[in-house]
C-alpha cells in the first residue's frame, strides 16, 4: 500500500456534487492498494497512520499523534498513487491491485483504522471524487508498508 498523509484542519469529499464525508482537523489519507497487499499490510498502515507524530505539541514540535489529538481521518481510494511512469509519457497501473481486491482492502484498512481513530470518513471506492482540504503546516507524509 502507498498513503498520502495530509495533516488538515478540514477536508471534505464529494460525489456527484454531494459530500459524502467531512472531517475537521485530522488526516486526509489518499491510499493506493498494491498487486502484492494484504490484510496484515493494512494492519501496519492503520496503526502507522494512527499512531504518526505528525502533529505539534504544546512547543510546536511534532510530537502528537493523531489518536493523542483526538483527531478525525478522511480515507479516500486512490489507484493512481501507484502509477509507474519511468516509462512514456503514460502512467502504467499494473502495479495497482484488481478492482475487487482494492476495494476489499481498502475497505478493511478503513476497519482496522476505526479501531483506532474516533472519527474515520470515506469516499466512495472507485467513483469520481472532489477532495478538498486545508493542508495544515502543510505536512505531506508519504507512508509505504
Amino acid at each position: 500500500m502507498i498513503i498520502i498523509a495530509q495533516r488538515v484542519s478540514s477536508s471534505s469529499v464529494a460525489v456527484d456534487g454531494k459530500i459524502v464525508g467531512s472531517i475537521d482537523k485530522g488526516l486526509m489519507l489518499l491510499i493506493g492498494v498494491h498487486k502484492d497487499d494484504t490484510e496484515s499490510s493494512a494492519d501496519h498502515l492503520a496503526a502507522k497512520c494512527a499512531d504518526l507524530r505528525i502533529f505539534p505539541d504544546e512547543s510546536g514540535k511534532m510530537n502528537l499523534s493523531l489518536k493523542d489529538i483526538d483527531g478525525e481521518a478522511l480515507a479516500i481510494s486512490q489507484f493512481t498513487l501507484l502509477g509507474n511512469c519511468s516509462k512514456g509519457r503514460r502512467p502504467n497501473f499494473t502495479d495497482a491491485a484488481p478492482a475487487e481486491k482494492g476495494r476489499l482492502l481498502y475497505e478493511y484498512f478503513v476497519s482496522k483504522l476505526k479501531t483506532h481513530v474516533r472519527k474515520v470518513e470515506t469516499g466512495i471506492f472507485g467513483a469520481d471524487m472532489k477532495v478538498t482540504l486545508v493542508n495544515d503546516g502543510p505536512v505531506t507524509i508519504t507512508i509505504n508498508g
